[in-house]
């Protein structure tokens, strides 16, 4: 099991799918080994086999190169239940035809200001298609892996529709249930029991997900094996209880249908809760503690444990792909480490607490070596919210949700489900607020290696020889070493934040950025993106931030970048259009040298308007040269050009995104830089860049270097190399 699991898990590690014939060998020198008994090469190739091509027809099923941008009319089924945020609408379409090309068979959808949908309708719309494809930083979410992993072909944009046929099947009546749930009044917290009822977590805010996110509780709100083994141990416990008492009926054998309907009753929250990826694993795995418990106790805990791995990784070789199946295993596989083999019965309340810091400890490492929130308040706020949530709020929303046909009873069984939801939320605020989630620097793997040994030794029963080691081998997580920037350099990031910008710019003991990125509505680039990048990068604060103006594609994120870092100062191109929390001074012209380094700004006083306002900052290092000139225009450029402020540069932020209305020729001739780097998004709506102003970038010759083809875009200044953008890194699931 251990050998078919390892060759299932390779896929997560390759940087490209090997090709069909190679893959094809794999699978018939696995089944020979298996005919000649060589059982553990025969699973590890047969594994490492079945996971390529699964992820081959994954790929496969991606829209064609020749319609991504392309705008079709299509008809499909909605599946799931569509999310609502800010007015627009998320959802998935599956079974989608048109008439003029064959596509994928899942969608992801996007509606702005569009109709209520339900699960089960089906829709004509046209669409503008495109490719999967995300955002690509160092140290923050992968989207294109959470699309593969969940199988969508392709993503897009509705500009219009028309309802074919009404909601039908069962995805309607969770659709059903939901309004039901949002329609009853329970202390605002409709969303929250919406979550825990049929797993949908748009009800909850962004502010909300913060605060899980910080106190390490995400998993409260999320369907997962929790819940489920929750109400799988109540029908086990309330069998068991009445065969003690004697009073199951005798002719049944009371274990097969404890465990018979415990695991009903997980399938059926299962279903209420759509069977999406997490609630499908944790059946699995219940199913197989269950089969465990019937009739292959004597042969130990940790069969069930590699039968439900190696289950989940069959049915879909993409699951390992998902930061929640690392992280679903590894807490299962770390509470079996710390409970099994002890002698003795601990105290109810000991064996919480044990089980919380255990749980905190082991995942420490994976965490970190998937780039996610550690939060140091993680093992007391689950102390205390685990059982609240799990024995006082989970069966009655349940059992209310159940007994809303009957007046007054349901609707009062989830109002007391969300009063006391408030109060989880008002505890974890407390407790957020006392110690937020720590975004931890990216440790080389030496340093992750020893921290993962030492967290192995920490688990282990007490009076090992060594244990007491464990401690010493956690240091490189808290003093990571810090890749120094030499002096006279400067490590320069341009973010990849679509239709935006964000550039970091860090010498040896000091770090500017430029720009923020954007936020629309709730959705806030600035906190998805640049904060966590930055941290990974090991950017503790920032000794200066600089906003070009105050456009929202420019300025959005500044408000999360400030609660996110230490900002020493805020100077900005339009300050008094920014919120008055951000405390940002006026651009006005200065000079002044870092390590080494030095960085001037030019502000042309008389601008007429936003984009013409932007602050402009030239660098230098070593004698090369950076210049980043926000959104200005043509007119602003002949003044940059007349204002003596352009020397000869060797890097060009290019002006506006690229936008014909800048980028002059002038400014270009009087510029030569020999690289130019445009941040935008992919087929953005302006058209960014203008095919003119690529030509005359060519001209020059400069070389572009755009972050929707690479990715987020790294050099140093004064090195005088050239620049690596994050999407050249080879993955099998990025778009190139």
């Amino acid at each position: 099991m251990l050998a078919l699991a390892a060759g299932l898990l390779v896929l997560r590690f390759l940087p490209a799918l090997p090709p069909t014939w190679l893959w094809l060998l794999l699978l018939l020198v696995g089944f020979a080994c298996l005919f000649f008994r060589r059982v553990l090469p025969a699973l590890f190739l047969l594994g490492v086999g079945w996971a390529c091509l699964s992820a081959q027809w994954a790929l496969e099923d991606r829209l064609a190169v020749d319609l991504d941008g392309r705008t079709l009319w299509l008809e499909g089924r909605v599946v799931g239940l569509p999310e609502v945020r800010d007015g627009t609408v998320r959802f998935q379409l599956e079974d989608a035809r048109s008439r003029r090309a064959d596509l994928p068979q899942r969608l992801r959808l996007t509606w702005r200001s569009g109709p209520p949908l339900h699960a089960g309708e089906r829709w004509r719309l046209a669409v503008a298609l495109e490719r999967p494809r995300g955002l690509v930083n160092p140290h923050t979410f992968d989207y294109e892996a959470w699309l593969l992993a969940r199988r969508v072909g392709a993503t897009g944009t509705i500009k219009a529709g028309e309802l074919l046929s009404p909601a039908q099947g069962a995805g309607s009546w969770r659709d059903e249930i939901r309004r039901r749930l949002h329609g009853v009044e329970a202390f605002g917290r409709e969303g929250a029991i919406s979550a825990l009822v049929v797993g949908d977590g748009s009800g909850l805010s962004t502010a909300d997900w913060r605060l899980l996110q910080d106190t390490g509780t995400v998993h409260l709100m999320v369907i997962s094996g929790q819940h489920v083994a929750l109400l799988a141990g109540v029908l086990y416990g309330l069998v068991a209880c009445l065969a003690r008492l004697g009073l199951w009926p005798r002719r049944l054998p009371w274990l097969p249908w404890a465990c018979g309907l415990a695991f009903a009753g997980a399938l059926g929250y299962g279903w209420l809760a759509g069977f999406e990826v997490p609630v499908r694993r944790a059946c699995v795995m219940l199913g197989m503690v269950l089969i465990w418990r019937l009739r292959f106790r004597h042969l130990g805990v940790w069969l069930p444990f590699l039968l439900a791995l190696d289950t989940v990784l069959l049915l879909e070789p993409l699951a390992s792909l998902q930061p929640g199946f690392w992280l679903s295993f590894a807490a299962v596989a770390i509470l079996v480490l710390a409970f099994g083999g002890r002698l003795g019965v601990w105290p109810w309340a000991q064996a919480l607490w044990r089980a919380q810091w255990a749980t905190a400890l082991g995942l420490l490492p994976l965490l970190l070596a998937l780039g996610l929130p550690i939060s140091a308040s993680g093992p007391l706020a689950n102390l205390i919210a685990v059982p609240w949530v799990s024995v006082g709020v989970v069966p009655l929303a349940l059992l209310g949700t159940l007994l809303l046909p009957v007046p007054v009873v349901g609707e009062s069984m989830l109002w007391l489900a969300g009063a006391q939801l408030e109060g989880v939320f008002r505890l974890l605020g407390m407790i957020a607020e006392a110690s937020p989630a720590w975004l931890p620097h990216a440790v080389p793997l030496w340093g992750w290696l020893l921290a993962a040994l030492g967290t192995l030794l920490l688990l282990l029963p007490a009076g090992l020889p060594l244990r007491a080691l464990g401690l010493a081998l956690l240091l490189p997580l808290a003093f990571p070493p810090v890749d120094r920037v030499p002096r006279a350099r400067v490590e320069v990031w341009l973010l990849d934040v679509g239709q935006g910008l964000s550039v970091l710019l860090r010498t040896r003991n000091h770090a500017l950025l430029y720009d923020a990125a954007s936020r629309f509505g709730e959705f806030d680039l600035g906190e998805r993106v640049v904060v966590p990048a930055l941290r990974g990068l090991g950017v503790r604060s920032l000794d200066l931030l600089l906003l070009s103006h105050a456009d929202g594609d420019h300025a959005g994120g500044s408000l999360a970048v400030q609660r996110g870092l230490r900002v020493g100062e805020v100077l900005a191109g339009e300050a008094a259009a920014l919120p008055a929390s951000l405390a940002a001074q006026p651009c006005t012209a200065r000079q002044w040298r870092w390590d080494e380094v030095s960085f001037s700004i030019w502000h042309w006083p008389q601008a007429g308007n936003g984009n013409q306002a932007s602050c402009v900052l030239l660098v230098e290092a070593n004698g090369e040269r950076l210049l980043l000139t926000g959104d200005i225009d043509t007119a602003a450029e002949r003044v940059l050009v007349y204002s003596r402020f352009s020397p000869p540069v060797d890097w060009l932020l290019a002006p506006h995104h690229g936008s014909r209305s800048s980028s002059s020729m002038d400014l270009l001739q009087a510029l030569a830089p020999r690289a130019v780097l445009i941040s935008r998004g992919w087929h953005n709506a302006f058209g960014h860049p203008h095919p003119t102003v690529l030509a005359r970038y060519r001209s020059l010759p400069a070389e572009v270097y755009d972050t929707a083809r690479l990715g987020a875009v790294h050099l140093r200044l004064g090195d005088r190399g050239a620049a690596i953008g994050l999407r050249e890194q080879p993955r099998f699931w990025r778009e190139k």
